[in-house]
């Protein structure tokens, strides 16, 4: 882990060396927002390959000071011999979950950030003509709003009974309140409310109103890699409200809350592959089996990223797509297991 990853750090920063220079980045931030959450992040998309490796290093070693030959006659069977590994395959992989779905996503906020800001220069600072449904038949608008200073003008909020229109709230400007003590609270100045009963229409005015209105400013506008800086439970209520307002594109966090629970799966397959490959004792050494297994290893990872593009952009199922690699892999570590020398 710690080459791979230390290879990847130079890469990465050799890449990225001009925008660092040419941004306003301190080597501070660089560091603390940038490399130490880019660290975990990768180590725990990689641990699958991580895995495999170290199962092939450790049972070709074993297999070649004969260890394994040693086992078997003393009436070890295969099975047996399979179960500290998969104990060993079930840590990492609850491991790898947790990480995955409650840890990592904090320190992936200062990483998004950090590269929305001075890599990709893509941090949105404003957004216009928003539209959205906030809670059933209440439909909300907003011309313009502003992130940095969380307020916005030209606001409505109409609410519909049987698609007919019952009232309408209308302010000049909105403001988000950061430090309530209740998410969802809104601050509005110069507001119309009109309340509409069959022929009847009653008008009241005010100066300010503080309301609890289901919407945030991260409903606004979709970041780039922004459902990478979600836990598990924030996801799952994110996909539950988009749909709710019948937002499009949702299979890039759809797609990326399955592949949480399909990851650690990984784990269990990789690790009894690399056990089948490498039980036997060959005549090539290490060389054959690594190269094999990094071989599949590598497919594997290649075939999760395409899974989950199609899923993205052909408009695939995503939790077929994002299971489809554990199938078709299990299935080849069925095989490897079968033919395995007992």
């Amino acid at each position: 882990m710690g080459i791979i990853i230390t290879i990847a750090i130079v890469f990465d920063f050799n890449e990225k060396i001009d925008k660092f220079n040419n941004s306003s980045a301190t080597a501070k931030m660089i560091i603390f927002d940038y490399y130490v959450n880019f660290v975990p992040h990768y180590s725990n998309l990689f641990s699958p390959l991580f895995v495999f490796v170290a199962v092939i290093f450790f049972t070709t070693n074993l297999a070649g000071h004969s260890e394994i030959i040693a086992m078997k006659a003393a009436g070890v069977s295969f099975k047996r011999l399979l179960r500290p590994y998969m104990y060993s395959a079930g840590l990492i992989a609850i491991m790898t979950f947790l990480l995955g779905a409650y840890v990592i996503p904090k320190g992936n906020v200062s990483r998004i950030n950090f590269e929305n800001t001075y890599i990709k220069n893509r941090n949105i600072t404003s957004v216009e003509n928003v539209q959205l449904q906030v809670d059933t038949g209440v439909i909300a608008y907003i011309a313009h709003y502003d992130f940095q200073t969380k307020s916005g003008y030209g606001f409505r909020l109409d609410k519909l009974v049987d698609k007919k229109l019952v009232s309408q709230l209308i302010a000049q400007t909105i403001r988000y309140d950061t430090i309530a003590d209740h998410r969802y609270m809104w601050h509005l100045d110069q507001y119309n409310i009109r309340t509409l009963r069959g022929m009847r229409e009653k008008i009241s005015r005010g100066e300010q109103l503080d309301t609890m209105i289901m919407m945030e400013p991260a409903d606004f506008a979709y970041t780039r890699n922004q459902q990478e800086t979600m836990t598990l439970p924030q996801l799952d209520e994110y996909i539950s409200k988009q749909r709710l307002r019948g937002a499009a594109n949702l299979s890039t966090f759809e797609v990326e809350y399955h592949k949480r629970f399909a990851m650690p799966f990984a784990a269990f397959i990789l690790t009894l592959i690399g056990v089948s490959l490498c039980i036997e004792k060959r005549k090539g050494g290490m060389g054959t089996s690594i190269g094999i297994g990094l071989a599949l290893s590598f497919s594997y990872i290649l075939f999760q990223t395409v899974a989950a593009s199609f899923a993205i952009n052909a408009g695939w199922p995503p939790l077929i797509s994002t299971w489809i690699p554990n199938f078709l892999f299990a299935l080849i570590a069925f095989f490897l297991y079968k033919r395995a020398p007992r």
